[in-house]
């Protein structure tokens, strides 16, 4: 019946099932546990038509041009630049920290010194990861950095991944640097935009063919069966010689037989408020204050005419298997090595295809898994 079977229609599922449609005309079936297509990146308009961003803000920022051309096939854009406060000592400040977040916090004497310095140790417009900066000899910008360590990142790990900075990858850490210039926004790609009628109008596009099938409402496991032994894969009873495109939890696939691969996982809170606007900008960062970690404000990133506005906060928490949605895998070093245990398993099917956040345990932004998608589709599907 199908040439390719996808479990989940997130980006990188979705994104190799347009390939398959509509590059080798063959046929497809993505198998969805949610009652929606476009995983995390789902969204919808509430009863004000706000667009809000059902699993929390996603911000589209590429400098891959190939990336950008092929999702402008599924939609218009809109030139949107992302900006974030963070509630440092009863003010809001740019984040990430720049030339202007040190005006906001230091007096002038000291804001100059500091800016004098950096310029004289780093070039203008580069990127420091905080924990390299933590390491200098200098007095004032080792105070500096310190106080953005405890001010900005400490606190907000903590909350955000239940670990301190320094237990945590620097693959993540180095995610949020310091920035050597008064550039307030919060991205620095070349193409920063948001998709005019919302992530989902995508997806939808995307899927639109006859060679595509979905089900939603499905767990995989209702309908696929894996044999460890003879490392062959069964659909509907019966054994399926196609490939099969993995995009879920690697560990959740092969029955968690070495264990669970830890996650962190969120609680979001939604309000809608009678006001026109809750806040300054798209997303206020609470590194200290407060259990949530974030507010974001959805009207910001879409804007529309109405008296009313859409927040949501973001509560951090430990992903517990069954109850949560594992949102951001936990890059430690035995969790990596957890991991290889299971891609060695994967290993042994020769029509196995893993892609994706869950699948291959890394943090992808958008543009990073569309481009993945396509390259896997590339070099591993076609």
């Amino acid at each position: 019946m199908f040439d390719y079977i996808i479990i989940g229609s997130g980006f990188a599922g979705s994104v190799i099932a347009e390939r398959i449609a509509n590059v080798l005309n063959k046929k497809v079936l993505i198998i969805e546990k949610r009652n929606h297509i476009g995983g995390n990146c789902y969204d919808y308009k509430d009863e004000n038509h706000i667009i809000v961003h059902k699993y929390g803000p996603h911000l589209f920022h590429t400098d891959y041009k190939d990336v950008f051309d092929y999702l402008s096939n599924f939609t218009e854009w809109q030139v949107y630049q992302h900006k974030v406060l963070a509630f440092i000592d009863g003010k809001k400040v740019p984040i990430p920290f720049n030339f202007n977040s040190i005006r906001e916090v230091f007096p002038k004497t000291l804001a100059d010194r500091l800016e004098r310095k950096l310029l004289e140790k780093y070039q203008y417009g580069s990127k420091v990861p905080i924990l390299e900066l933590k390491k200098t000899d200098d007095e004032d910008l080792k105070f500096w950095a310190d106080f953005i360590y405890e001010k900005v990142f400490k606190n907000y790990t903590a909350k955000q991944w239940g670990l301190k900075p320094e237990e945590i990858d620097p693959e993540v850490t180095s995610r949020v640097p310091v920035y050597i210039s008064r550039d307030n926004r919060y991205f620095t790609d070349k193409y920063q935009v948001i998709p005019k009628d919302g992530y989902t109008k995508i997806f939808e596009r995307m899927l639109s063919h006859p060679y595509i099938k979905i089900m939603l409402n499905t767990d995989f496991k209702e309908v696929i069966k894996i044999d460890f032994e003879n490392n062959k894969i069964f659909f509907m009873e019966h054994e399926f010689k196609g490939k099969l495109i993995f995009t879920g939890m690697i560990d959740e696939l092969f029955d968690f037989k070495y264990g669970y691969l830890p996650y962190r996982s969120l609680n979001l809170k939604f309000e809608t408020l009678d006001k026109e606007y809750y806040q300054e900008a798209p997303v206020v960062n609470y590194p200290n204050d407060y259990d949530f970690t974030r507010i974001t404000e959805f009207k910001h990133i879409h804007p529309v005419e109405t008296k009313k506005t859409t927040i949501l906060k973001e509560y951090p928490k430990s992903y517990q298997p069954d109850k949560d949605i594992p949102y951001y895998p936990v890059f430690t070093k035995e969790n990596r090595e957890l991991y290889n245990k299971y891609k060695e398993e994967a290993e042994k099917f020769e029509n196995l295809i893993l892609v994706g956040r869950l699948a291959e345990y890394r943090y992808y932004d958008m543009d990073d898994v569309v481009k993945r998608a396509l390259e896997v589709f590339e070099e591993r599907v076609r």
